[in-house]
């Protein structure tokens, strides 16, 4: 496996074309107090993507990633980006971390020190990581598959955890991620010494009976089921009809920031403040790391391939390790 350095450096027409293309965006209008009820508030976009022309600065955001060591590692044809930050404890054991959509390996940045320098922040050395982050599978800095069928990420991390020198390690993932550190458990049981998940906990398929169910399993059921009534309809979109969203979202900034903010302020409890949770320069380094890579296709383009990738059978789901 070949491994090379690698740092973040988007060439200056990019980001030119992005501060152009965001003073001709063409604003649709709104009902009168609509607020987020009938989705981003046209206010707050507004005010967002001024911020983003006038005062972001990228190349403040590419120095805090290049702080990180960073690499770019040919897997089976496909070139996989990720830090590699190594543990200052006696033994660190491998760790390797996954997010999720609509997020980028930067979500990991505050994790990272505390996991590979804990005695520097009140911990014990012996439980130090040696810690892997990378950009998932047609994310980031990542490359794009250009093929159809399933991508099967876990495949590539078990690859890349052995071209590191990492026989045995652990994993950790929310959303997306937690789907791929799943499936690293379940078929690596002999190599993986544990998953830690945060988010879309598996069910097996097909959900057992509700006589099956305790109390509070059936209660989870259903308020799952409402949030998908509710808040799944990007899903059903990403799953069905990937590349009619591409078409806008990787040409309009306002547009692909409006997909990636509902998401954040959705999903967190920032109870209706985004920015009570999460500053401006947060979600645009997020929604830019996407626009600069091109990558919102690709990454939605995923929910596509899982979704019509064949089934497990259920005997074969179990994930065995610690969990």
């Amino acid at each position: 496996m070949e491994i090379t350095s690698f740092r973040v450096n988007v060439s200056e027409d990019v980001l030119v074309d992005l501060k152009q293309r965001l003073a001709r965006t063409r604003w649709p209008d709104e009902p009168a107090d609509a607020g987020w009820d009938y989705g981003v508030g046209l206010g707050y976009l507004r005010e967002l993507t001024e911020y983003w022309q006038r005062q972001f600065d990228w190349r403040a955001q590419e120095r805090a990633m290049n702080a990180f060591a960073q690499f770019r590692a040919e897997v089976d044809g496909l070139g996989i980006h990720f830090i590699h930050q190594r543990g200052t404890g006696p033994d660190p054991m491998p760790l390797i971390l996954t997010h999720g959509w609509p997020s980028t390996f930067m979500e990991m940045a505050r994790l990272i020190p505390l996991l590979t320098d804990p005695a520097s922040h009140g911990g014990d050395a012996r439980d130090a990581f040696d810690v892997v982050v990378p950009s998932l599978v047609g994310y980031g800095f990542s490359d794009r598959p250009a093929w159809r069928g399933p991508w099967r990420t876990h495949e590539y991390w078990a690859k890349l955890m052995a071209g590191l020198g990492y026989d045995r390690f652990a994993a950790q993932g929310g959303d997306v991620g937690a789907g791929v550190t799943t499936n690293l458990g379940r078929a690596f049981p002999e190599r993986v010494i544990g998953i830690h998940l945060n988010s879309d906990l598996a069910w097996p398929s097909p959900i057992p009976d509700a006589a099956e169910l305790s109390p509070q399993e059936r209660e989870y059921l259903a308020r799952v089921a409402q949030w998908r009534d509710e808040e799944s309809g990007y899903s059903h979109e990403q799953r069905t009809s990937p590349q009619t969203l591409a078409y806008g979202l990787n040409d309009s900034p306002a547009g692909l920031a409006a997909w990636i903010v509902e998401k954040f302020r959705a999903w967190s409890d920032s109870h209706g403040d985004v920015e009570s949770r999460f500053t401006k320069d947060a979600l645009l380094t997020t929604v830019t790391t996407y626009w600069v890579t091109q990558t919102i296709g690709s990454s939605i383009r995923g929910y596509y391939e899982g979704a019509h990738a064949p089934e497990l059978p259920r005997e074969s789901q179990r994930v065995s390790v610690p969990t």
